[in-house]
């Protein structure tokens, strides 16, 4: 079959083809059949480790947070209940939760982080999976609904994610730090942050968009400092010098300063919204964040068909909307009928009358 001409309007559609034949083979030769076999698994064999990272470190902290949650729990029923930093159940959900973290910062190193940013979702859904089997929660028809469309996302982020293969070393990063794109994307993003942490201290506004969109900008830095600083450490492998470059352990300060800051405002945001409406906004927030820091700074999507694009944030937008569906009112199925006892208080006639008064503002006496 003759290949078309350069002026042939079908030139556009067949290249359009060949980049999803590239993203999305069927029935290719090789080991197995679909679309993670054959050439397309010979290319991205080094992403699928990071993908294989990313996925079992998302679960391992999904598995850390029931775990705590559980170790709650059961201080709560005893009789005379000790500090949770002294249960040996909380801090092996503590010792969990580092491992996970660690395999998602592995993870940066082998792969894009427009593929494994989104991956987060799988820490939500694998944590709603394990409450209902081991914390005897309720599995709702939302939350199956949920997880469907969170792995359907998740499966087209995949397949259609940036097929490019960077080595990330000391000069490459150098280069995409001076770049003109990353010096105009950081200056709007201070400016942006500047105005938001204006109006969040000194006007007051504690709206959960500014606390959580403060969150996101600094999360944009953090996970291009964390790919820079796992993808350096990859490299030192084979060079050695990778880490005696200052350009190392200044990502390095940036990454640890961010993730304090980020924690902090995250924490704000955690006392004073419910975590069903925190989780997902965040998860939104920084997947979105990291895009956009992996295309601008990392250049990910260079050179990428449309339909390719298009298909990558429609899994994005699936794996949102899993995300929603399995937090949303989960908390609010919990809330305890507990009651705060204002003590023996004396009425106008001498006599002691006990009150007490629930979280509705609803107050009975007894006599």
């Amino acid at each position: 079959m003759a290949a078309p001409a350069p002026g042939d309007p079908g030139a556009a559609a067949s290249a359009v083809l060949d980049e999803l034949a590239r993203n999305f083979t069927y029935g290719a030769r090789g080991a197995g059949n679909g679309s993670l076999s054959g050439a397309w698994y010979r290319r991205n064999q080094i992403h699928l480790f990071g993908v294989l990272l990313a996925i079992l470190g998302n679960l391992v902290i999904s598995i850390s947070l029931n775990i705590q949650k559980y170790s709650h729990l059961r201080s709560a029923q005893q009789e005379h209940p000790r500090p949770y930093f002294r249960s040996v159940l909380w801090w092996s959900g503590i010792i969990l939760m580092a491992l996970g973290e660690t395999g998602n910062f592995a993870a940066y190193g082998f792969a894009p982080i427009t593929l494994i940013a989104p991956l987060g979702c799988m820490s939500v859904t694998g944590s709603a999976i394990i409450s209902v089997m081991f914390l005897r929660e309720n599995l709702r028809a939302s939350d199956l609904l949920g997880m469907t469309l969170a792995l359907a996302g998740t499966y087209l982020l995949v397949n259609f994610a940036p097929n490019i293969t960077q080595a990330i070393s000391a000069r490459t990063v150098q280069y995409y730090f001076v770049g003109w794109q990353f010096m105009i994307y950081m200056i709007l993003e201070i400016l942006v942050f500047c105005i938001l942490l204006y109006f969040h201290k000194r006007k007051g506004m504690k709206h959960i968009v500014i606390l959580l969109t403060l969150v996101a900008l600094l999360a944009s830095v953090t996970v291009i400092s964390v790919k820079a600083v796992s993808g350096m450490i990859t490299f030192s492998v084979t060079d050695k010098m990778q880490l005696t470059y200052p350009i190392f352990y200044i990502m390095c300060i940036i990454m640890i300063a961010s993730c304090v800051f980020q924690v902090k405002l995250l924490n704000q945001a955690t006392k004073l919204y419910n975590t069903a409406m925190v989780v997902p906004v965040n998860h939104i927030f920084f997947t979105i964040s990291a895009i956009i820091a992996g295309i601008i700074f990392y250049q990910e999507f260079l050179g990428a068909a449309f339909l390719t694009i298009f298909i990558y944030l429609f899994g994005c937008f699936l794996s949102f909307l899993g995300v929603v569906l399995v937090t949303r009112n989960r908390e609010k199925e919990h809330l305890p009928q507990s009651y705060i006892d204002f003590g023996n208080v004396p009425d106008r006639m001498g006599r002691e009358v006990w009150r007490e008064t629930n979280i509705g503002n609803t107050t009975r006496f007894k006599q």
